[in-house]
C-alpha cells in the first residue's frame, strides 16, 4: 500500500507543469508537449486530400499512437489527482478533477476516440476535439498561467464594473425605447428591440440583427453614450488585467527571491556540518547573526525566506532554558516534509520513532530524525501543527489527543500504526516538561505514578514488561558509562496524562508503545548530543529491532553533508516553497 502511495506521489511530480526545475521528470513533460505538437501536425496534414491519399496509413498510425499515449497519461493523472490537491481525494474528488479546466480538456481531447468505436461520432467533431489537445500546452506556458492568475485576482473588480455597465446600458435602452417608439413604432415595437440594439453595439453588431439606428435627437444622444460605454467595456477590464499582470509578475519575482534565499540558507546549513563520533552531522541550528554575516541577508530577508520555506523554521533557544535569566537566541533549523503534517519514512523496521511536537519542542526534530536515520527505524513526525500555531487551521495538539477524528491527525495515526505487529515497537520521543535542576537527561515514562519503580504495575503502557525492563537497564547503563548521562523512570516527570498520545496509541494498535522524554538542555545546548543520538540509536536497535539485522546505518554520515547527494535531495528545494 505504501509503495502505491509513493508511486502516486512520484507521478504527481512527473506531471507537474514546472519546466524550470532540475528534476528528471521534466523529460516526461517535454515528451508530452512533443506528442501534443505531433498530434496537432497530424490533424493539420489530414486536411490535405493529396497527403491523406499518399500517407493516410502513416497518419492513422500517428493518430493511434498519440491517442494511446495520451490515454495512459490522462488515466494516470486522474488516478494520482489526490496527490495534486486535497480536494481531489476519493471518487467524487476525481470527478471534480475531471471537470476542472485542464481535466476537462484532457478528457475531451482523448476519450471520444474510444466512444467512436461503439457509437458513431461525427468525423468533424473528432478532429475538433483532437485539435483541442493544443490547449493542453497552456499547462506549461508561464504566460497563460500569469493571465489566468491575473484574471482571478481581479475578477471581483471586473464583475463590479461589468455589472455597473450592464445596468446603465439596460436603463439607457429602456429610455431609448420610449423616445424612439413614438418616432418609429414599427421598428421599436417593444422594449426587447431597444435592449438588443444597445447591447449589440458593444460587439459591433456583426450579424446586422440590430440594424435599427435611432432617429430622434435623444435617441442619438443615447447612442453616443452607449458608444462611450462600449469603449469602457473593454478599457476597464483591460486596465484591471494590466495592473493585475504587474502585481502577479512582481509576486513571482518575490517568490523567486524567497526560493533563492531559502536555498541559500539550506545550502549554508549543509556547509556547516559537524563532525562528531567520527561521522558528519548536518548543522543543528544556524543563528540569524551567522546568516546575516555569511550570506549578506537582512533580518527581514531571512525571516521571510524561512517562514515561506516548507522545511525551515525559526526557534528561540531561550525557551529551552529551565532556570536563570533568558536572552533571546533566534536560530534557524531544518526539517524534512513529505506529508500534510510533516514527515513519514517507512524503512521496514520493527521500530517506529514518533515525534509528536516537532514545531513546539526545541531540538526535538533534529534529535528524533537522526536516531531514526542511524538506527534504521521508521519515522513519523508532526512538524507543521502545534497548539500555539499562529494560523488557526494549523492550531492542533498531536501530543494531547482532544480531537481524534481530525483528518490530518488520523493520517498521522494511520502512518504510525499501519502494518504493526504485536512484537513491533512505537517509541514516542518528546521534550520533557521543563524540570528545574533535574539531574536526568532521559525519562522513561511508562504511565506510573511518581516513585513507581516496577515494570509490572496496572496501566503500564508497553505490554511487554520484560523487554521494557531489559531496554531500560541497557539504556541507563550505556548512557551512564559512555556519556555520564542519567536516566530515570517516574522520578521527576508528572504521570502521563490520560489523553497523552502514548496512551491513545495503545488503543489503536497491539504493538508496544513507549514514551521517552528528553531534557531540552541535552537536545539544545550540550555538545555531546551527537554521541547521545548514536548511542540511543544503538541501544534501541539491539534491543527492539526484529525485522532487520542489528546494525547502525551510517552511510549517509560518511562525508560532509554539503557533498552528499542524500542530504542535498532531502533539504534543497526543487524550485517550490
Amino acid at each position: 500500500m505504501k509503495k502505491i502511495e509513493n508511486f502516486k506521489k512520484q507521478l504527481a511530480r512527473v506531471f507537474d507543469s514546472n519546466l524550470r526545475t532540475r528534476q528528471w521528470e521534466n523529460y516526461v513533460d517535454y515528451a508530452i508537449i512533443g506528442l501534443i505538437v505531433i498530434s496537432t501536425v497530424e490533424v493539420f496534414l489530414s486536411t490535405y486530400d493529396n497527403i491523406v491519399e499518399q500517407y493516410g496509413k502513416l497518419l492513422h498510425v500517428v493518430d493511434y499512437f498519440t491517442t494511446i499515449c495520451f490515454t495512459i497519461e490522462v488515466s494516470l493523472r486522474i488516478w494520482a489527482a489526490d496527490q495534486i490537491a486535497p480536494e481531489y481525494k476519493g471518487f467524487w474528488g476525481r470527478i471534480r478533477y475531471c471537470f476542472s479546466f485542464y481535466g476537462l480538456i484532457d478528457i475531451l481531447s482523448t476519450f471520444p476516440f474510444y466512444v467512436n468505436l461503439f457509437v458513431q461520432v461525427p468525423y468533424m467533431a473528432l478532429k475538433v476535439l483532437r485539435i483541442a489537445r493544443l490547449l493542453r500546452v497552456f499547462r506549461y506556458i508561464k504566460a497563460f498561467g500569469i493571465l489566468s492568475r491575473a484574471i482571478k485576482a481581479k475578477k471581483q473588480e471586473m464583475m463590479v464594473s461589468l455589472q455597473f455597465l450592464a445596468i446603465v446600458t439596460l436603463i439607457l435602452s429602456f429610455i431609448l425605447f420610449f423616445v424612439e417608439h413614438s418616432a418609429q413604432p414599427e421598428v421599436y415595437d417593444n422594449g426587447w428591440r431597444s435592449v438588443v440594439w444597445a447591447f449589440a453595439q458593444y460587439i459591433g453588431d456583426p450579424g446586422g440583427f440590430a440594424d435599427t439606428p435611432p432617429i430622434t435627437f435623444i435617441g442619438r444622444l443615447i447612442a453616443c453614450v452607449i458608444g462611450v460605454l462600449g469603449i469602457a467595456i473593454f478599457a476597464v477590464p483591460a486596465g484591471l488585467i494590466g495592473s493585475a499582470f504587474t502585481e502577479v509578475m512582481e509576486e513571482d519575482s518575490r517568490v523567486e527571491e524567497l526560493i533563492k534565499n531559502s536555498n541559500l540558507i539550506n545550502e549554508y546549513m549543509l556547509v556547516k556540518s559537524v563532525k562528531r563520533a567520527g561521522i558528519f552531522f548536518p548543522a543543528k541550528n544556524i543563528s540569524i547573526g551567522d546568516l546575516k554575516l555569511e550570506l549578506g541577508l537582512s533580518d527581514a530577508e531571512i525571516i521571510k525566506a524561512v517562514t515561506s520555506a516548507k522545511n525551515l523554521r525559526l526557534k528561540n533557544l531561550a525557551n529551552a532554558i529551565n532556570s536563570g535569566p533568558k536572552t533571546d537566541m533566534i536560530v534557524v533549523n531544518q526539517f524534512y516534509v513529505n506529508t500534510q503534517y510533516g514527515s513519514h519514512i517507512d524503512r521496514g523496521s520493527s521500530v517506529t520513532i514518533v515525534n509528536p511536537i516537532g514545531r513546539g519542542d526545541n531540538g526535538l526534530s533534529y534529535f528524533d530524525w537522526h536516531i531514526a536515520q542511524i538506527g534504521g527505524f521508521n519515522y513519523v513526525a508532526n512538524e507543521l501543527f502545534s497548539r500555539m500555531h499562529p494560523n488557526v487551521s494549523s492550531r492542533y495538539n498531536f501530543y494531547t489527543v482532544n480531537e481524534p477524528d481530525n483528518p490530518t491527525f488520523r493520517d498521522f495515526i494511520d502512518d504510525i500504526t499501519r502494518g504493526k505487529a504485536k512484537d513491533d515497537w512505537i517509541v514516542v520521543i518528546a521534550g520533557e516538561q521543563i524540570v528545574k535542576n533535574s539531574p536526568y537527561d532521559f525519562h522513561f515514562e511508562l504511565g506510573g505514578e511518581r516513585g513507581e519503580a516496577s515494570f509490572d504495575f496496572e496501566g503500564c503502557i508497553p505490554w511487554n514488561r520484560d523487554l521494557t525492563k531489559q531496554l531500560y537497564e541497557d539504556f541507563s547503563k550505556t548512557l551512564e558509562e559512555k556519556l555520564q548521562m542519567k536516566t530515570d523512570m517516574h522520578v521527576v516527570q508528572p504521570k502521563v496524562a490520560p489523553k497523552n498520545l502514548a496512551r491513545y496509541l495503545i488503543t489503536q494498535t497491539e504493538a508496544n508503545v513507549l514514551l521517552l522524554t528528553v531534557s531540552y538542555d541535552l537536545m539544545v545546548f550540550k555538545k555531546d548530543v551527537y554521541d547521545a543520538i548514536v548511542n540511543v540509536a544503538k541501544v534501541l536497535n539491539r534491543n527492539l529491532e526484529t525485522r532487520k539485522p542489528h546494525e547502525l546505518h551510517l552511510e549517509e554520515y560518511s562525508k560532509r553533508t554539503v557533498e552528499s547527494q542524500y542530504w542535498r535531495n532531502l533539504y534543497l528545494s526543487e524550485g517550490e516553497l
